[in-house]
């Protein structure tokens, strides 16, 4: 077998925008999933049986469906429903605003029942409301004790929108399996594509683990 890696330098732009757009799904994802997961914890928590049935049934149903199951609902069986054509991007990015809300929900439930109720008593003791003390006093402490695992999260996604490759999103994944495909150079873009979120994640793992160091939480 004769390797040339000259295909990977002649593509590096694809691959670097294919890089760009991995990064802004990322992104984009974490900034909706991030509030979203606030709101269906806070929902989870709620004394109004609805909210709570509703953010349940919601939670369960996304956080136990595989990814890539929830990407090929999104991009065939939603448009059916809603009667409304997504783009490739939008559709994948839904997908993953649904799969991650699902999982900060349950992070932010487990970060504010972390918190003793003496807090919310205290709170309320001095005349706040239940959603004053919850706003002001509960969710900042618990963001504290969050933020590491949303950390983690953030690392798992950056790596999970590969997935949506399968509904020809322009990341990463999907370009170098394009060029693969036409060049027939496979192990040089496999190793590309290795190599390109290997510099790109490890960075990003090793600021999760300073996060958990700094933002440990000692009782």
């Amino acid at each position: 077998m004769t390797l040339d890696w000259s295909i990977v330098w002649t593509h590096r732009w694809d691959l670097a925008q294919g890089a760009g757009v991995t990064v802004l799904l990322t992104v984009l994802t974490m900034l909706v999933a991030v509030p979203a997961g606030i709101v269906l914890a806070l929902m989870r928590l709620s004394r109004s049986r609805v909210l709570s049935t509703a953010a349940l049934w919601f939670v369960e149903f996304f956080r136990n469906l595989p990814l890539l199951l929830v990407v090929y609902w999104a991009f065939y069986v939603m448009p059916v429903f809603l009667h409304i054509e997504f783009s490739a991007f939008a559709t994948g990015l839904m997908a993953l605003c649904l799969n991650v809300a699902a999982y900060n929900a349950e992070t932010f439930r487990a970060g504010i029942n972390s918190i003793r109720k003496g807090q919310m008593e205290a709170a309320m003791a001095v005349g706040m409301s239940r959603w004053q003390a919850m706003r002001k006093v509960i969710i900042p402490q618990a963001w504290r004790r969050v933020l590491p695992v949303l950390a983690s999260t953030w690392v798992s996604l950056f790596k999970d929108t590969s997935l949506v490759s399968v509904i020809a999103v322009g990341e990463l994944a999907h370009v170098a399996l394009q060029i693969r495909s036409s060049s027939f150079r496979v192990l040089e873009m496999l190793t590309a594509m290795a190599v390109i979120y290997w510099l790109m994640g490890y960075p990003q793992a090793k600021l999760v683990d300073w996060i958990h160091r700094k933002f440990e939480v000692k009782e």
